[in-house]
């Protein structure tokens, strides 16, 4: 019996799927066309330009219980249930994979594609992201197109139906199962009390399947394409805009949101090789090309900050910025970390303090906010840089809003690194930043920055 625990937004499933079950024989089928604005393959993808190789497509395909796994341009992977698209001439998948020579990665938006060789058991999704209850809404045959009725319904099965129709959202209604996307019609911004939704399943006695009207939603992990097309801006932009935060701050989760939503790369006053790798084309363009919607930048003096002629100031929580720089800086070697608080905790705020000062227009978001209240904060981001704010385009990103480029985890620690004369002057910054924002009608920094 399966037994199905919502928790903090998850959703635990048992039976967990064994990797080597997941991970079966593949066949190659042949070279197809593909296009950025229609995929071939419509599910999850992901980049990688230094070490994509054919098995590691096809193992996060295989993971995920999709049919197909395609690779492209050296160094792109695309997983699918359907070829929608023509072969092309075996000649144009002709690149290189990057991270193996002696196999091909497909070519110029054209796709390399293999059959994996799935049992229709071992096609099961491993997991399911736990939505929330929501009310059924207006017009649904509109919002969630796709429903089928299932008299012995479960999880697992709408799960599964709604992915193999290539929806990102599996909404159960009692003995009916819906599929479709965010959108302004079901847009997943009110969720009702679960006890509304609790319902048990025909199939499945420990499990609630929602009823007609009140409709419990799964994530599948199909990929919502409808944000995921990238480009440079089609003429060179006539002001820079500055993506500003102090290190640590997330100022390159930031970049992935904007991307995604406004469509066009992102640049950097800087070049980190692994982020270009991961999928950031901006990256490699120098920040004054003016072919990149923003530039990210850590920089803090005058003459810098001038150099742009807007921003959106990023600030985050010092005590997990300092934590998050140090982590990436020196791997975690405890022994450099007074140093480090005692020459950087300063900067954090003369960071804020020099935006606030030289910037021509700056747009203050607060890392915290953003995380909490992504669509608004977007918003407001999107807004500053002078491109219309497409809603389902913001719904899209609510759903790829972690991307695949995170550098590994915060070292966790079982005792508190910050000593009580560090907790005393970094409040002290804290409190000179909160002054100055609210000194410019602006909100002050979130309550939790203040250590309980």
């Amino acid at each position: 019996m399966l037994l199905l625990i919502p928790i903090s937004g998850k959703i635990r499933r048992g039976g967990i799927c064994d990797p080597l079950l997941c991970l079966p024989p593949a066949r190659y089928i042949g070279c197809y066309e593909d296009n950025t604005r229609q995929r071939t393959l419509r599910g999850m993808s992901f980049f990688d330009y230094k070490k994509m190789t054919v098995f590691r497509c096809q193992d996060n395909c295989a993971e995920r219980g999709y049919l197909y796994a395609g690779l492209e341009f050296g160094a792109e992977c695309y997983c699918g249930h359907k070829i929608q698209a023509s072969n092309a001439s075996e000649s144009e998948c002709n690149m290189e994979c990057k991270g193996e020579r002696s196999n091909t990665c497909g070519g110029i938006n054209r796709l390399s594609i293999y059959r994996l060789e799935l049992a229709q058991e071992s096609a099961r999704r491993c997991n399911a992201i736990f939505r929330g209850c929501f009310r059924r809404p207006e017009n649904v045959s509109i919002a969630l197109p796709a429903s089928q009725l299932m008299l012995n319904m479960s999880v697992d099965k709408c799960v599964d139906f709604c992915t193999e129709k290539e929806f990102p959202l599996a909404a159960l209604a009692g003995t009916t199962c819906r599929c479709g996307f965010p959108s302004t019609l079901f847009p997943l911004h009110e969720r009702e009390d679960e006890q509304l939704c609790a319902h048990k399943c025909a199939a499945e006695e420990f499990e609630s399947c929602g009823s007609d009207e009140f409709l419990l939603v799964y994530q599948t992990q199909v990929q919502d394409n409808r944000c995921m097309d990238r480009r440079f801006l089609p003429s060179r932009a006539k002001q820079l805009v500055a993506l500003a935060s102090f290190p640590g701050a997330g100022n390159t989760w930031a970049r992935h949101l904007i991307e995604l939503a406004t469509g066009f790369y992102t640049g950097s006053y800087y070049f980190d090789g692994s982020l270009y790798n991961k999928g950031f084309k901006g990256e490699r363009d120098h920040w004054r090309s003016g072919r990149t919607i923003c530039i990210k930048t850590h920089e803090s003096g005058q003459k810098e900050i001038e150099s742009f002629d807007s921003a959106i100031l990023l600030i985050r929580n010092p005590y997990k910025a300092l934590m998050a720089e140090f982590n990436r800086k020196y791997g975690g070697h405890i022994g450099t970390w007074p140093e480090f608080v005692a020459n950087y905790a300063p900067w954090w705020a003369t960071h804020t303090l020099d935006w606030l000062r030289y910037g021509k227009k700056v747009l203050v978001v607060h890392f915290e906010d953003l995380k909490r209240d992504l669509f608004v904060q977007l918003q407001r981001m999107v807004g500053l840089l002078g491109v219309p704010a497409c809603e389902d385009r913001l719904l899209c990103v609510e759903g790829q809003k972690d991307g695949n480029f995170k550098r590994s985890g915060l070292r966790k620690l079982e005792y508190d690194p910050y000593t009580p004369e560090m907790r005393k002057a970094i409040s002290g910054y804290i409190r000179t930043v909160d002054a100055a924002l609210k000194l410019r009608n602006l909100s002050g920094v979130p309550e939790d920055y203040y250590p309980r």
